[in-house]
C-alpha cells in the first residue's frame, strides 16, 4: 500500500562521529561502503551500502552520544561476515544470537561505539 507521502525508496541513516576522516576510513575499509560525497565545511559525508537506495551519512560532532536506531544489514553468511569483521578488529557485543528457523543476529560497534547489526535470514525461501 503506497503512502500518502510518496516516498522515493531512498534511506539515509545519519550517524554521529567524533572524527569524520577516521569514520569514513572505517565505513569504507571495514564495511566496504563507497564514498558518495563529502562536505568538509559542514563536517558531513555520505557512503553507499550494497542495498540500493540505502546510504549512511556521517556527521562530525564534538560529543558523540551513541544510541538511537541500530542499522541492521543483511548478509548471506553471518559467520563469515563476522569472522572478517573480527579479523579487522571490530568489537562485537557477545555471541551471535540465533532464533532457529528465523534469523541470526550479531551486534557490533563503529569507532564511536554506535551500534550496528548483521542479520542472516534463516527462513525457508520456499514458503
Amino acid at each position: 500500500m503506497p503512502s500518502h507521502l510518496n516516498y522515493d525508496a531512498g534511506l539515509t541513516i545519519a550517524m554521529r562521529c567524533s572524527d569524520l576522516e577516521k569514520s569514513l576510513a572505517w565505513y569504507q575499509d571495514i564495511l566496504g561502503f563507497g564514498l558518495l560525497y563529502r562536505m568538509e565545511d559542514m563536517g558531513w559525508a555520505e557512503v553507499s551500502t550494497e542495498t540500493p537506495g540505502v546510504n549512511v551519512g556521517l556527521s562530525q560532532v564534538e560529543h558523540v552520544k551513541p544510541g538511537g536506531p541500530v542499522p541492521t544489514f543483511g548478509v548471506k553468511d553471518i559467520a563469515d561476515a563476522r569472522a572478517k569483521l573480527e579479523a579487522a578488529g571490530v568489537h562485537f557485543d557477545g555471541e551471535t544470537q540465533t532464533i532457529p528457523g528465523m534469523v541470526s543476529l550479531a551486534t557490533f560497534y563503529d569507532p564511536d561505539d554506535n551500534a550496528l547489526m548483521l542479520y542472516e535470514s534463516l527462513e525457508d525461501s520456499t514458503r
